[in-house]
């Protein structure tokens, strides 16, 4: 039998043993369980050892409650909410000065003989920009990237636009994803349950094959891809070479509809951005598609037969 003293020195680890659940409201239950220990082992009773008055560890406490210890990557602050007031802050300022307007067919048909001869004096300079441009639309999830994309290829040409907008867009994802991880990413996986703990592992396993068919085809939106796999725990060089040659095959496509842009503008007409939906174009990207697949069916029927 151990004595009051030894008890209250260790923690009552060994005592009170791990709860068999969780409790809700972790200070509180903290709190209160040490009061109850303190009552029941009478820490400040006559005699006693010194230890047997120690404060009783946090991490004894937790670990009976069955809650894992804070750290600084766990718990919430709201400064980690700042870089994503500024990239609020970025989209209504976007909206509210009125530069969607010059993302239209119209603005760039009454400014293109302006936009090309400018590219012609600064080619370099206006690659700069571009790309600039590019990452901070994508940073920002303004809805309008497949339009710069197209006038990318107006501008600069099929292949050069489709680098271009690559590593531009690559660059902007780069950015939600990481404000996206470091305001709620730690947060989110510590609060976790297990289905979700089972779908992060899951996801982790086979990130990259997951992370090109959600990129190869447009299944959901554009900036709903950039945060999931911030939250789902994918290490970034995981997601950025996910995204970089996930987006090639569309990136091509819509570069290649800016590259006819002015034999359209010409003509009177519109541009056709459905085209990507035509089987010539859709059935090849998504067998791309099903090929990023093919590792995750493998692991799938290996342990099956194991």
């Amino acid at each position: 039998m151990k004595s009051t003293a030894a008890v209250a020195a260790g923690g009552m680890g060994e005592a009170a043993g791990r709860l068999p659940f969780p409790l809700p409201f972790k200070g509180v239950t903290q709190w209160l369980l040490v009061a109850r220990m303190r009552l029941y082992y009478g820490a400040a009773a006559p005699g006693a050892p010194q230890e047997a008055q120690m404060p009783v560890p946090l991490e004894k406490v937790q670990a009976m409650t069955n809650e894992p210890p804070e750290t600084a990557a766990t718990r919430f602050s709201p400064w980690r909410l700042l870089p994503l007031a500024v990239i609020a802050v970025g989209l209504v300022a976007f909206f509210a000065s009125g530069l969607d307007s010059y993302m239209s067919f119209e603005a760039l048909r009454d400014r293109r003989e302006v936009l090309l001869e400018w590219k012609a004096e600064h080619h370099g300079l206006a690659m700069f920009y571009f790309i600039g441009v590019y990452v901070l639309i994508t940073a920002i999830s303004v809805p309008g990237a497949v339009w710069l994309t197209i006038v990318g290829g107006f501008l600069f040409g099929v292949v050069e636009c489709t680098i271009l907008v690559v590593f531009g867009a690559t660059l902007g994802t780069l950015a939600v994803f990481l404000v996206a991880r470091y305001a709620f990413g730690g947060y989110l996986h510590a609060k976790a349950g297990p289905a979700m703990r089972r779908m992060e592992e899951g996801f982790q396993e086979n990130a990259l094959s997951y992370l090109l068919v959600l990129r190869l085809v447009p299944l959901f939106p554009f900036w709903l891809v950039n945060l999931v796999p911030a939250f789902l725990g994918v290490p970034i060089s995981t997601f950025a070479i996910g995204t970089f040659f996930g987006i090639i095959p569309g990136s091509f496509v819509f570069a290649g509809v800016g590259n006819g842009l002015g034999a359209v503008i010409d003509g009177g007409g519109m541009p056709d951005l459905s085209i990507i939906f035509e089987p010539e174009i859709l059935f090849p990207i998504i067998g791309l598609a099903v090929l990023a697949l093919v590792p995750v069916a493998y692991k799938k029927l290996k342990t099956l037969k194991a």
